[in-house]
Protein backbone atom coordinates (compact mmCIF):
# COMPACT_ATOMS: atom_id res chain seq x y z
CA UNK A 1 0.00 0.00 0.00
CA UNK A 2 1.21 3.46 -0.81
CA UNK A 3 2.49 5.62 1.99
CA UNK A 4 0.51 8.82 2.66
CA UNK A 5 1.85 11.95 1.07
CA UNK A 6 3.67 14.44 3.25
CA UNK A 7 2.42 17.97 3.01
CA UNK A 8 4.64 21.00 3.44
CA UNK A 9 4.97 22.34 6.97
CA UNK A 10 3.13 25.58 7.58
CA UNK A 11 5.12 28.71 8.28
CA UNK A 12 4.34 30.14 11.69
CA UNK A 13 4.40 33.63 13.13
CA UNK A 14 8.12 33.59 13.90
CA UNK A 15 9.23 35.79 16.76
CA UNK A 16 12.55 36.50 15.08
CA UNK A 17 12.21 38.25 11.73
CA UNK A 18 15.89 38.54 10.99
CA UNK A 19 15.97 35.57 8.61
CA UNK A 20 15.29 35.39 4.90
CA UNK A 21 11.90 33.69 4.94
CA UNK A 22 9.72 34.88 2.10
CA UNK A 23 12.62 36.90 0.67
CA UNK A 24 12.91 39.16 3.72
CA UNK A 25 16.53 40.10 4.39
CA UNK A 26 18.13 42.00 7.25
CA UNK A 27 20.13 45.18 6.97
CA UNK A 28 21.70 46.72 3.89
CA UNK A 29 19.34 46.42 0.94
CA UNK A 30 16.74 44.48 2.91
CA UNK A 31 13.95 46.84 1.89
CA UNK A 32 14.47 45.99 -1.76
CA UNK A 33 13.79 42.33 -0.95
CA UNK A 34 10.66 42.81 1.16
CA UNK A 35 8.51 40.55 -0.96
CA UNK A 36 6.47 37.51 -0.02
CA UNK A 37 6.09 35.09 -2.92
CA UNK A 38 5.61 31.86 -0.94
CA UNK A 39 2.57 30.86 1.13
CA UNK A 40 2.55 31.80 4.80
CA UNK A 41 0.31 30.12 7.37
CA UNK A 42 -0.87 31.02 10.82
CA UNK A 43 0.09 28.69 13.67
CA UNK A 44 -2.55 26.02 14.12
CA UNK A 45 -4.70 25.88 17.22
CA UNK A 46 -3.65 23.51 19.99
CA UNK A 47 -5.00 19.99 19.78
CA UNK A 48 -3.25 18.64 16.71
CA UNK A 49 -1.34 15.40 16.68
CA UNK A 50 2.16 15.81 18.15
CA UNK A 51 5.05 13.50 18.90
CA UNK A 52 5.44 13.47 22.66
CA UNK A 53 8.80 13.37 24.32
CA UNK A 54 9.62 9.92 25.56
CA UNK A 55 7.61 8.24 22.83
CA UNK A 56 8.38 4.49 22.39
CA UNK A 57 11.58 3.69 20.57
CA UNK A 58 13.13 0.56 19.13
CA UNK A 59 16.82 -0.29 19.69
CA UNK A 60 19.14 -1.74 17.10
CA UNK A 61 19.62 -5.49 17.49
CA UNK A 62 23.40 -5.11 17.79
CA UNK A 63 24.23 -1.62 19.11
CA UNK A 64 22.85 1.13 21.31
CA UNK A 65 21.24 3.16 18.51
CA UNK A 66 17.53 3.81 19.11
CA UNK A 67 14.87 4.90 16.63
CA UNK A 68 11.25 6.01 17.21
CA UNK A 69 8.67 3.34 16.48
CA UNK A 70 7.31 5.50 13.66
CA UNK A 71 10.75 5.52 11.99
CA UNK A 72 11.06 1.76 11.56
CA UNK A 73 12.51 2.12 8.05
CA UNK A 74 15.44 4.14 9.39
CA UNK A 75 16.27 1.38 11.85
CA UNK A 76 16.11 -1.25 9.10
CA UNK A 77 18.40 0.85 6.92
CA UNK A 78 20.81 1.30 9.82
CA UNK A 79 20.98 -2.45 10.46
CA UNK A 80 21.60 -3.23 6.80
CA UNK A 81 24.35 -0.63 6.37
CA UNK A 82 26.07 -0.90 9.73
CA UNK A 83 25.49 -4.55 10.67
CA UNK A 84 24.64 -6.24 7.36
CA UNK A 85 21.50 -7.93 8.66
CA UNK A 86 18.24 -8.14 6.69
CA UNK A 87 14.86 -9.05 8.19
CA UNK A 88 12.60 -10.79 5.68
CA UNK A 89 8.90 -9.89 5.36
CA UNK A 90 9.21 -7.33 8.11
CA UNK A 91 5.76 -5.92 7.25
CA UNK A 92 4.24 -9.18 8.41
CA UNK A 93 5.71 -8.86 11.91
CA UNK A 94 2.80 -8.01 14.21
CA UNK A 95 4.85 -6.22 16.86
CA UNK A 96 8.16 -4.99 15.49
CA UNK A 97 9.39 -3.60 18.80
CA UNK A 98 8.96 -6.89 20.69
CA UNK A 99 10.39 -8.78 17.74
CA UNK A 100 13.60 -6.73 17.79
CA UNK A 101 13.93 -6.93 21.57
CA UNK A 102 13.62 -10.72 21.44
CA UNK A 103 16.36 -11.16 18.84
CA UNK A 104 18.55 -8.53 20.50
CA UNK A 105 18.63 -10.78 23.58
CA UNK A 106 19.08 -14.02 21.62
CA UNK A 107 22.06 -12.66 19.66
CA UNK A 108 23.87 -12.02 22.93
CA UNK A 109 23.44 -15.68 23.83
CA UNK A 110 24.51 -17.35 20.60
CA UNK A 111 26.39 -16.41 17.40
CA UNK A 112 24.34 -14.82 14.64
CA UNK A 113 25.24 -17.67 12.28
CA UNK A 114 23.20 -20.04 14.48
CA UNK A 115 20.04 -18.20 13.40
CA UNK A 116 20.62 -16.42 10.10
CA UNK A 117 21.26 -17.53 6.56
CA UNK A 118 24.56 -16.13 5.28
CA UNK A 119 24.39 -14.42 1.90
CA UNK A 120 27.74 -13.75 0.25
CA UNK A 121 27.90 -10.95 -2.31
CA UNK A 122 30.56 -10.53 -4.99
CA UNK A 123 31.40 -14.22 -4.58
CA UNK A 124 33.46 -14.22 -7.79
CA UNK A 125 35.51 -11.21 -6.74
CA UNK A 126 38.79 -11.30 -4.80
CA UNK A 127 38.32 -12.22 -1.09
CA UNK A 128 38.94 -8.65 0.10
CA UNK A 129 36.00 -7.43 -2.04
CA UNK A 130 33.57 -10.10 -0.86
CA UNK A 131 31.10 -9.42 1.89
CA UNK A 132 28.60 -11.40 3.95
CA UNK A 133 25.02 -10.36 4.77
CA UNK A 134 22.75 -12.17 7.24
CA UNK A 135 19.11 -12.97 6.51
CA UNK A 136 16.72 -13.42 9.42
CA UNK A 137 13.46 -15.02 8.25
CA UNK A 138 10.68 -17.38 9.28
CA UNK A 139 12.40 -20.34 7.63
CA UNK A 140 14.02 -20.60 11.02
CA UNK A 141 11.48 -22.42 13.25
CA UNK A 142 12.24 -20.17 16.21
CA UNK A 143 11.54 -17.06 14.13
CA UNK A 144 8.30 -18.53 12.74
CA UNK A 145 7.07 -19.41 16.25
CA UNK A 146 7.98 -15.93 17.47
CA UNK A 147 6.05 -14.26 14.66
CA UNK A 148 2.99 -16.45 15.30
CA UNK A 149 3.06 -15.70 19.02
CA UNK A 150 3.39 -11.98 18.41
CA UNK A 151 0.48 -12.12 15.98
CA UNK A 152 -1.70 -13.95 18.50
CA UNK A 153 -0.77 -11.52 21.24
CA UNK A 154 -1.44 -8.50 19.04
CA UNK A 155 -4.76 -9.93 17.90
CA UNK A 156 -5.77 -10.52 21.52
CA UNK A 157 -5.00 -6.87 22.36
CA UNK A 158 -6.91 -5.62 19.32
CA UNK A 159 -9.97 -7.75 20.06
CA UNK A 160 -9.99 -6.52 23.66
CA UNK A 161 -9.79 -2.94 22.42
CA UNK A 162 -12.54 -3.60 19.87
CA UNK A 163 -14.80 -5.11 22.51
CA UNK A 164 -14.21 -2.16 24.80
CA UNK A 165 -15.18 0.28 22.01
CA UNK A 166 -18.23 -1.80 21.04
CA UNK A 167 -19.60 -1.66 24.57
CA UNK A 168 -18.50 1.89 25.34
CA UNK A 169 -21.45 4.22 25.98
CA UNK A 170 -19.36 7.28 26.86
CA UNK A 171 -18.30 8.04 23.28
CA UNK A 172 -18.58 11.69 22.26
CA UNK A 173 -17.96 12.90 18.73
CA UNK A 174 -19.10 15.35 16.07
CA UNK A 175 -20.07 14.68 12.47
CA UNK A 176 -17.35 15.83 10.09
CA UNK A 177 -19.88 17.27 7.67
CA UNK A 178 -22.69 18.88 9.66
CA UNK A 179 -21.07 19.27 13.10
CA UNK A 180 -23.97 17.49 14.80
CA UNK A 181 -22.77 16.00 18.08
CA UNK A 182 -23.38 12.41 19.16
CA UNK A 183 -23.21 10.81 22.58
CA UNK A 184 -23.35 7.16 23.53
CA UNK A 185 -21.83 4.60 21.18
CA UNK A 186 -19.54 5.23 18.21
CA UNK A 187 -21.91 3.35 15.90
CA UNK A 188 -24.45 6.17 16.16
CA UNK A 189 -22.03 8.65 14.58
CA UNK A 190 -20.69 6.24 11.95
CA UNK A 191 -24.20 5.21 10.88
CA UNK A 192 -25.28 8.85 10.73
CA UNK A 193 -22.43 9.78 8.36
CA UNK A 194 -23.21 6.76 6.19
CA UNK A 195 -26.97 7.43 6.00
CA UNK A 196 -27.06 11.23 5.89
CA UNK A 197 -23.86 12.00 3.99
CA UNK A 198 -23.18 8.80 2.01
CA UNK A 199 -19.80 8.55 3.72
CA UNK A 200 -19.14 4.96 4.74
CA UNK A 201 -15.84 3.86 6.25
CA UNK A 202 -17.12 0.39 7.14
CA UNK A 203 -19.25 -1.27 9.75
CA UNK A 204 -18.50 -0.06 13.30
CA UNK A 205 -17.64 -3.58 14.47
CA UNK A 206 -14.86 -3.79 11.88
CA UNK A 207 -13.11 -0.67 13.19
CA UNK A 208 -10.71 -0.28 16.09
CA UNK A 209 -9.20 2.88 17.60
CA UNK A 210 -12.24 4.67 16.24
CA UNK A 211 -11.65 8.03 17.97
CA UNK A 212 -8.13 8.27 16.57
CA UNK A 213 -9.43 7.24 13.14
CA UNK A 214 -12.02 10.02 13.13
CA UNK A 215 -9.43 12.56 14.30
CA UNK A 216 -7.16 11.53 11.43
CA UNK A 217 -9.94 12.02 8.87
CA UNK A 218 -11.04 15.32 10.42
CA UNK A 219 -7.49 16.66 10.30
CA UNK A 220 -7.29 15.88 6.58
CA UNK A 221 -10.57 17.68 5.90
CA UNK A 222 -9.43 20.65 7.98
CA UNK A 223 -6.33 20.75 5.77
CA UNK A 224 -8.65 20.84 2.72
CA UNK A 225 -7.51 17.41 1.55
CA UNK A 226 -9.74 14.98 -0.32
CA UNK A 227 -9.94 11.73 1.61
CA UNK A 228 -9.87 9.57 -1.51
CA UNK A 229 -7.49 11.12 -4.05
CA UNK A 230 -5.66 13.11 -1.33
CA UNK A 231 -5.41 16.29 -3.40
CA UNK A 232 -5.64 19.60 -1.55
CA UNK A 233 -7.98 22.44 -2.49
CA UNK A 234 -8.14 26.17 -1.94
CA UNK A 235 -11.26 26.22 0.23
CA UNK A 236 -13.92 24.07 1.86
CA UNK A 237 -16.58 24.60 -0.81
CA UNK A 238 -14.26 23.53 -3.63
CA UNK A 239 -13.29 20.41 -1.67
CA UNK A 240 -16.95 19.63 -0.95
CA UNK A 241 -17.94 19.94 -4.62
CA UNK A 242 -14.99 17.84 -5.71
CA UNK A 243 -15.77 14.98 -3.33
CA UNK A 244 -19.45 15.04 -4.34
CA UNK A 245 -18.97 15.26 -8.12
CA UNK A 246 -16.09 12.78 -8.28
CA UNK A 247 -17.82 10.36 -5.90
CA UNK A 248 -14.83 10.63 -3.56
CA UNK A 249 -16.94 10.29 -0.42
CA UNK A 250 -14.71 7.50 0.82
CA UNK A 251 -11.20 6.96 2.04
CA UNK A 252 -8.23 5.92 -0.07
CA UNK A 253 -7.96 2.10 0.18
CA UNK A 254 -4.29 2.25 -0.83
CA UNK A 255 -3.29 4.54 2.02
CA UNK A 256 -1.35 2.44 4.48
CA UNK A 257 -2.04 4.98 7.22
CA UNK A 258 -5.54 3.49 7.67
CA UNK A 259 -4.43 -0.14 8.07
CA UNK A 260 -4.26 -0.07 11.84
CA UNK A 261 -7.90 1.00 12.16
CA UNK A 262 -9.37 -2.18 10.61
CA UNK A 263 -9.53 -5.44 12.56
CA UNK A 264 -9.16 -7.47 9.36
CA UNK A 265 -5.51 -6.40 9.13
CA UNK A 266 -4.79 -8.16 12.41
CA UNK A 267 -6.52 -11.40 11.43
CA UNK A 268 -4.34 -12.28 8.48
CA UNK A 269 -1.21 -10.24 7.90
CA UNK A 270 -0.47 -9.30 4.32
CA UNK A 271 -4.13 -9.35 3.30
CA UNK A 272 -5.46 -6.23 1.62
CA UNK A 273 -8.37 -4.48 3.28
CA UNK A 274 -9.81 -2.91 0.12
CA UNK A 275 -12.68 -5.36 0.43
CA UNK A 276 -13.63 -3.59 3.64
CA UNK A 277 -14.83 -0.77 1.40
CA UNK A 278 -17.30 -3.22 -0.17
CA UNK A 279 -18.97 -4.14 3.12
CA UNK A 280 -22.73 -4.39 3.15
CA UNK A 281 -23.62 -0.81 2.32
CA UNK A 282 -26.57 -1.54 0.05
CA UNK A 283 -28.89 0.17 2.49
CA UNK A 284 -27.06 3.42 1.77
CA UNK A 285 -27.28 3.35 -2.03
CA UNK A 286 -30.42 5.48 -2.03
CA UNK A 287 -28.42 8.34 -0.55
CA UNK A 288 -25.71 8.60 -3.17
CA UNK A 289 -27.18 11.77 -4.63
CA UNK A 290 -27.41 13.58 -1.30
CA UNK A 291 -25.69 16.93 -1.41
CA UNK A 292 -23.52 18.20 1.39
CA UNK A 293 -25.22 21.54 1.74
CA UNK A 294 -25.32 21.00 5.50
CA UNK A 295 -21.57 20.71 5.76
CA UNK A 296 -20.59 23.37 8.25
CA UNK A 297 -17.20 24.83 8.97
CA UNK A 298 -15.61 23.86 12.25
CA UNK A 299 -14.68 26.83 14.43
CA UNK A 300 -11.24 28.14 13.54
CA UNK A 301 -9.24 30.35 15.86
CA UNK A 302 -8.45 33.82 14.54
CA UNK A 303 -5.04 35.36 15.31
CA UNK A 304 -4.41 38.89 16.56
CA UNK A 305 -2.91 41.35 14.07
CA UNK A 306 -0.08 42.29 16.42
CA UNK A 307 0.71 39.28 18.62
CA UNK A 308 0.20 35.51 18.73
CA UNK A 309 -3.02 35.65 20.75
CA UNK A 310 -5.74 33.37 19.34
CA UNK A 311 -9.47 33.63 20.03
CA UNK A 312 -12.27 31.18 19.28
CA UNK A 313 -14.60 33.97 18.13
CA UNK A 314 -13.90 37.19 16.27
CA UNK A 315 -15.76 39.12 18.97
CA UNK A 316 -13.23 37.98 21.58
CA UNK A 317 -10.40 38.85 19.20
CA UNK A 318 -11.74 42.38 18.68
CA UNK A 319 -11.97 42.85 22.44
CA UNK A 320 -8.40 41.61 22.87
CA UNK A 321 -6.97 43.95 20.20
CA UNK A 322 -8.81 46.92 21.71
CA UNK A 323 -7.78 46.14 25.30
CA UNK A 324 -4.22 44.95 24.69
CA UNK A 325 -3.20 47.08 21.70
CA UNK A 326 -5.73 49.95 21.62
CA UNK A 327 -6.71 48.98 18.10
CA UNK A 328 -10.45 49.07 17.34
CA UNK A 329 -10.99 47.56 13.90
CA UNK A 330 -14.76 48.02 14.00
CA UNK A 331 -14.37 51.71 14.88
CA UNK A 332 -11.84 52.19 12.07
CA UNK A 333 -14.21 50.51 9.62
CA UNK A 334 -17.03 52.82 10.68
CA UNK A 335 -15.02 56.04 10.71
CA UNK A 336 -13.34 55.44 7.35
CA UNK A 337 -16.44 53.89 5.77
CA UNK A 338 -14.54 50.79 4.66
CA UNK A 339 -16.31 48.27 2.49
CA UNK A 340 -15.49 44.57 2.57
CA UNK A 341 -12.62 44.68 0.08
CA UNK A 342 -11.01 47.67 1.76
CA UNK A 343 -11.12 45.82 5.08
CA UNK A 344 -9.40 42.88 3.42
CA UNK A 345 -6.66 45.12 2.06
CA UNK A 346 -6.16 46.84 5.40
CA UNK A 347 -5.84 43.54 7.29
CA UNK A 348 -3.43 42.14 4.69
CA UNK A 349 -1.40 45.36 4.79
CA UNK A 350 -1.03 45.22 8.57
CA UNK A 351 -0.19 41.51 8.43
CA UNK A 352 2.49 42.22 5.84
CA UNK A 353 4.06 45.04 7.85
CA UNK A 354 4.08 43.04 11.09
CA UNK A 355 5.50 39.99 9.32
CA UNK A 356 8.33 42.16 7.98
CA UNK A 357 8.82 43.73 11.44
CA UNK A 358 8.17 47.24 10.11
CA UNK A 359 6.18 49.93 11.92
CA UNK A 360 3.58 51.32 9.53
CA UNK A 361 3.41 54.51 11.58
CA UNK A 362 7.04 55.63 11.20
CA UNK A 363 8.39 53.04 8.69
CA UNK A 364 11.22 51.94 11.03
CA UNK A 365 12.18 48.27 10.75
CA UNK A 366 13.04 46.14 13.78
CA UNK A 367 14.90 42.90 14.39
CA UNK A 368 11.96 40.99 15.86
CA UNK A 369 8.21 41.21 16.28
CA UNK A 370 8.67 41.62 20.02
CA UNK A 371 10.76 44.76 19.46
CA UNK A 372 8.21 46.01 16.93
CA UNK A 373 5.30 45.53 19.35
CA UNK A 374 7.15 47.29 22.17
CA UNK A 375 7.90 50.25 19.92
CA UNK A 376 4.39 50.55 18.46
CA UNK A 377 2.75 50.32 21.89
CA UNK A 378 5.10 52.85 23.53
CA UNK A 379 4.97 55.28 20.59
CA UNK A 380 1.19 54.80 20.14
CA UNK A 381 1.81 53.93 16.49
CA UNK A 382 -0.63 51.00 16.41
CA UNK A 383 -3.56 53.38 15.90
CA UNK A 384 -1.50 55.64 13.61
CA UNK A 385 -2.66 54.24 10.27
CA UNK A 386 -0.97 55.59 7.14
CA UNK A 387 -2.89 57.37 4.41
CA UNK A 388 -5.47 55.29 2.61
CA UNK A 389 -3.48 55.30 -0.64
CA UNK A 390 -0.65 53.46 1.12
CA UNK A 391 -2.66 50.35 1.99
CA UNK A 392 -5.62 50.55 -0.41
CA UNK A 393 -3.65 48.89 -3.23
CA UNK A 394 -4.25 45.90 -5.48
CA UNK A 395 -1.40 43.85 -4.02
CA UNK A 396 -3.21 43.66 -0.67
CA UNK A 397 -6.12 41.79 -2.16
CA UNK A 398 -3.91 38.72 -1.72
CA UNK A 399 -3.77 37.27 1.81
CA UNK A 400 -0.46 37.57 3.60
CA UNK A 401 -1.28 34.32 5.43
CA UNK A 402 -3.18 31.64 3.51
CA UNK A 403 -5.18 30.49 6.55
CA UNK A 404 -5.97 33.91 7.99
CA UNK A 405 -9.34 33.20 9.67
CA UNK A 406 -9.82 36.89 10.43
CA UNK A 407 -10.45 37.57 6.74
CA UNK A 408 -13.39 35.15 6.78
CA UNK A 409 -15.15 37.16 9.50
CA UNK A 410 -15.07 40.59 7.87
CA UNK A 411 -18.37 42.17 6.87
CA UNK A 412 -19.44 41.35 3.31
CA UNK A 413 -22.93 42.81 3.18
CA UNK A 414 -24.66 43.30 -0.17
CA UNK A 415 -24.30 47.06 0.09
CA UNK A 416 -20.53 46.69 0.49
CA UNK A 417 -20.29 44.42 -2.54
CA UNK A 418 -22.46 46.65 -4.69
CA UNK A 419 -20.48 49.74 -3.72
CA UNK A 420 -17.22 47.99 -4.54
CA UNK A 421 -18.44 46.92 -7.97
CA UNK A 422 -19.54 50.47 -8.79
CA UNK A 423 -16.35 52.13 -7.57
CA UNK A 424 -13.69 49.77 -8.88
CA UNK A 425 -15.14 46.99 -11.05
CA UNK A 426 -11.78 45.21 -10.95
CA UNK A 427 -11.71 41.42 -11.42
CA UNK A 428 -9.67 39.48 -8.87
CA UNK A 429 -8.11 36.28 -10.16
CA UNK A 430 -6.33 33.98 -7.73
CA UNK A 431 -2.97 32.60 -8.82
CA UNK A 432 -2.08 28.92 -8.73
CA UNK A 433 0.30 28.39 -5.80
CA UNK A 434 0.91 24.69 -6.50
CA UNK A 435 4.10 25.51 -8.48
CA UNK A 436 5.88 28.07 -6.34
CA UNK A 437 9.12 28.23 -8.34
CA UNK A 438 7.29 29.14 -11.54
CA UNK A 439 5.04 31.53 -9.64
CA UNK A 440 8.00 33.46 -8.25
CA UNK A 441 9.03 34.37 -11.81
CA UNK A 442 5.63 34.86 -13.42
CA UNK A 443 3.49 36.31 -10.61
CA UNK A 444 1.73 39.62 -11.25
CA UNK A 445 2.95 40.62 -7.82
CA UNK A 446 6.47 41.01 -9.17
CA UNK A 447 5.51 44.13 -11.12
CA UNK A 448 3.56 45.54 -8.18
CA UNK A 449 6.46 45.00 -5.80
CA UNK A 450 8.95 46.50 -8.24
CA UNK A 451 6.76 49.55 -8.63
CA UNK A 452 6.44 49.83 -4.86
CA UNK A 453 10.22 49.62 -4.40
CA UNK A 454 10.82 52.33 -7.03
CA UNK A 455 8.30 54.64 -5.40
CA UNK A 456 9.95 54.07 -2.00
Amino acid sequence: MAAPKAWGAAAGLEEDCGGTRGGVGSGGNADSKDCILEPLSMPESPGGTTILKGSPSVPCIFCEEHFPVAEQDKLLKHMIIEHKIVIADVKLVADFQRYVLYWRKRFTEQPITDFCTVIRINSTAPPEEQDNYFLLCDVLPEDRILREELQKQKLKEILEQQQQERSDTSFHGSCMFCSEEFLGNRSVLLNHMAREHAFNIGLPDNIVYCSEFLCTLQRKLDNLQCLYCEKTFRDKNTLKDHMRKKQHRRINPKNKEYDRFYVINYLEFGKSWEEVQLEDDREFLDHQEDDWSDWEEHPVSAVCLFCEKQAETVEKLYVHMEDAHEFDLLKIKSELGLNFYQQVKLVNFIRRQVHQCRCYGCHVKFKSKADLRTHMEEAKHISLLPEKKIWDQLQYYFPTYENDALLCTLSDSESDLASQEQNENIPIIGEDTSKLQALKHSSVLNQLLLQDCLES
